[in-house]
């Protein structure tokens, strides 16, 4: 069946044979078992650290075309045919890159797995705690590169750091660039900062959401605005996100709040985060759906979700939607 993959990191999806052979381009030699044993971590904290030192390699552009290039494939084998990946620009910014020249050197190396039906648009996400003005110019590097294929503006990295009012004025400006409006909330935080996100920012989407669970409430507001919660299971395990949330010291996915908060009639997407730092796949994680309960009615409907709450015109999500293998 088809699918649709809508939060997807490309920076979290460097597999370790990837690492190893961009390491290598820079002199670096490591081995494949090491970059698995820095892909070992039990709460949010050690990820970044990890997250960190594996987008250390990621140097020039010829280095995201190897990465994009790699995570094309990797999609196509699962049967995704349409994705919106998000792509750090905040900290290609950080690293003194030229987020055009890396962005360029994506979509050329995409374009094979395009023609094979595979369409990939992308999501330019500021780093949080790097502040307003530094997210106000992710905007206007998505404004220079003047593509049809980014489709959204995003704000990722510690939602704790900052008041989500500081970014009012930067949304705008993505909106009025006609950039689509996402942003992570959720995942460790409280309801309070998702309903920061919908009330404060007017967010079309959200990654992650799942503190939602402690305010019915809220859950109510996403169910009746159509705010769409990008739920990313694995991810949340192996943060610790989940068991911050469930304020329990080894939650199982059994427990994950998915199904009560599809069935509370949130817009829910099914997706994987950092899938190669986070060892699963999307086909994985609807495996892990169907063991917490889900019918196969809600299965297709996460799989319809997917599709519908996309940034693709809506001739085009239908096309996506019935092609594939």
């Amino acid at each position: 069946m088809p699918k649709a993959e809508l939060h997807l990191h490309l920076e979290g999806s460097m597999r370790p044979p990837v690492v190893v052979a961009l390491a290598r381009r820079h002199g670096v030699a490591i081995r494949e078992e090491t970059v698995r044993q820095r892909y070992a971590y039990s709460d949010f904290t050690a990820f970044i650290e990890a997250f960190k030192w594996v987008t250390s390699f990621l140097r020039d552009p010829e280095d995201f075309a190897l990465l994009a290039a790699d995570v094309a494939e990797q999609l196509l084998a699962q049967n995704v045919t349409y994705a919106e990946v998000t792509l750090s620009v905040g900290v290609m910014m950080l690293r003194e890159q030229n987020p055009q020249s890396n962005f360029e050197a994506i979509l050329a190396a995409t374009e094979p797995c395009e023609r094979k039906g595979l369409r990939m648009n992308w999501v330019f996400d500021a780093v949080r705690q790097f502040g307003a003005d530094l997210a106000y110019q992710v905007v206007d590097w998505a404004k220079k590169c003047k593509s049809p294929r980014i489709v959204a503006f995003g704000i990722g990295g510690d939602e704790l750091s900052l008041p989500t009012s500081d970014f009012s004025t930067v949304y705008k400006h993505a909106s009025y660039c006609g950039l689509h409006r996402v942003i992570h909330a959720g995942e460790i935080g409280g309801p309070q900062v998702v309903r920061d996100a919908v009330e404060v920012l007017g967010i079309e989407r959200i990654g992650h959401g799942i503190g939602a669970i402690h305010d019915g409430a809220l859950m109510d507001l996403l169910a009746d605005r159509r705010v769409v919660l990008e739920v990313c299971p694995v991810s949340n395990l192996r943060t610790g996100a989940l068991a911050r949330q469930l304020g329990t010291a080894s939650p199982s996915l059994r427990e994950h709040p998915l199904p009560r908060l599809l069935r509370h009639g949130v817009p829910v997407v099914l997706s994987t985060d950092d899938p190669s730092m986070f060892h699963t796949s999307l086909r994985e994680e609807y495996g892990h759906a169907q063991e917490m309960g889900l019918s196969e009615t809600e299965l297709a409907t996460l799989v319809t979700n997917g599709f519908t709450f996309s940034f693709l015109p809506a001739d085009e999500r239908q096309h996506f939607s019935r092609s594939g293998k």
